[in-house]
């Protein structure tokens, strides 16, 4: 069953210090997953913590919320059928050595900390994320 989505997605520091947003974003519109909302922003440390409050827990947190405050970031809702799993499988794996040639993180991350992109899991973690970073008078398209 096909359905209309809205997902968040983030291009991390590490690609939006390598100049990639653009490149990026031309694999989402590639695959028929329009861009409604984004924006360019510079996290807190504290606002990272925030985000990503739900790995408070993994031994990877701190690392991780300092990378996110570390640069510019690139946030932006991507609208489309199935736009969950879509994105997702346009980033790739995690670790990018087990990504799938063509994805984002085959092509363009450096590790798998510094993986280029973050996507929303579910749709339930989609309007969360989503809400974390726009109003809904942003959303348009």
């Amino acid at each position: 069953m096909s359905t209309q989505q809205h997902t968040l997605s983030i291009i991390k520091p590490d690609a939006t210090r390598r100049n990639l947003t653009g490149k990026i974003n031309s694999k989402f519109e590639s695959a028929d997953l329009r861009i409604i909302a984004q924006k360019r922003v510079q996290l807190s440390k504290l606002q990272a913590e925030k985000f990503y409050e739900v790995h408070k827990d993994r031994p990877f947190f701190d690392e991780l919320c300092t990378f996110m405050a570390s640069a510019p970031i690139v946030v932006q809702v991507l609208a489309g059928e199935n736009a969950i799993l879509k994105n997702r499988e346009i980033m790739g794996a995690t670790d990018p050595a087990e990504a799938l040639s063509g994805t984002i993180r085959a092509e363009f991350a450096n590790s798998i900390g510094e993986n280029s992109v973050h996507g929303s899991d579910s749709a339930e973690t989609a309007t969360q994320e989503i809400a974390y970073f726009f109003s809904g008078l942003e959303l348009v398209g």
